[in-house]
């Protein structure tokens, strides 16, 4: 029998979701800076800075970026880290990672990019100081796995960052839920010519697990010491934990 999972609010065959989540970020790639300043009115870039102030990358650090996309939190890391560091960018999808690494390159950052699944990382036991994943965990099939594997890549004493869509504030869930369903479908048709995909953002996000979950998760995965920081009224969290 073939196993199944959630696609938005679509349940589909495993196998089915990868292809079909390729297909949103292959159309999405080219305007998905644009989208995203719209879409959260530049709060992304607030969450993405307080997420590297709180991975404390240091020189000589190496650093993993799953699901980096266009190459946001690399670059800084790239930065922190300097020559004597190593930061890798990396994303199971070909079209985001053409675009995050020539956006490195212009930046005359030449940060190793790699095209590879989180739930089979092709990295050794216990190498990375920091691993970071922003907006791709809602996107993977087993999160449990990739979140296994992201330990088992960190070194003893390495933290992992988890920065993505959460649970919202209860209060403002009736016009957060007017916004994504109608609003984000129209923006999405008049600047990336895409309402369908900016549709399935909205459902993921609403699938996604929320915070305490994703601290259980966390803490069964094997990581210690794991909190979480609501951002924007949960709109997006930030969730840590550290390997022993």
């Amino acid at each position: 029998m073939t196993n199944t999972t959630h696609f938005g609010y679509q349940t589909v065959a495993e196998d089915d979701k990868v292809h079909k989540v390729a297909e949103v970020f292959h159309s999405v790639a080219a305007k998905y800076d644009v989208m995203n300043d719209l879409m959260s009115g530049g709060l992304h870039r607030i969450w993405k800075t307080f997420t590297i102030a709180q991975a404390g990358v240091r020189a000589g650090f190496k650093v993993l970026d799953i699901a980096g996309g266009t190459g946001d939190l690399a670059k800084a890391f790239a930065k922190q880290a300097g020559p004597s560091g190593e930061v890798w960018l990396t994303d199971i999808n070909e079209s985001m990672l053409r675009v995050g690494r020539d956006r490195l390159l212009n930046k005359g950052l030449a940060t190793p990019t790699l095209l590879c699944d989180a739930e089979k990382l092709p990295f050794p036991n216990n190498y990375f100081d920091r691993v970071t994943v922003a907006f791709g965990l809602r996107n993977m099939t087993h999160k449990d796995a990739a979140l296994a594997e992201m330990r088992r890549v960190l070194k003893p004493g390495g933290k992992l960052l988890v920065l993505e869509f959460s649970k919202v504030w209860d209060p403002l869930k009736k016009p957060y839920d007017v916004y994504s369903f109608s609003v984000l479908p129209w923006l999405g048709k008049r600047i990336a010519n895409d309402a369908d995909s900016y549709r399935y953002l909205a459902e993921s996000i609403r699938m996604h697990p929320d915070q305490e979950t994703l601290k259980s998760m966390m803490q069964e995965a094997g990581l210690e010491r794991v909190e979480y920081f609501n951002l924007t009224a949960g709109v997006a969290a930030l969730h840590t934990g550290i390997k022993f």
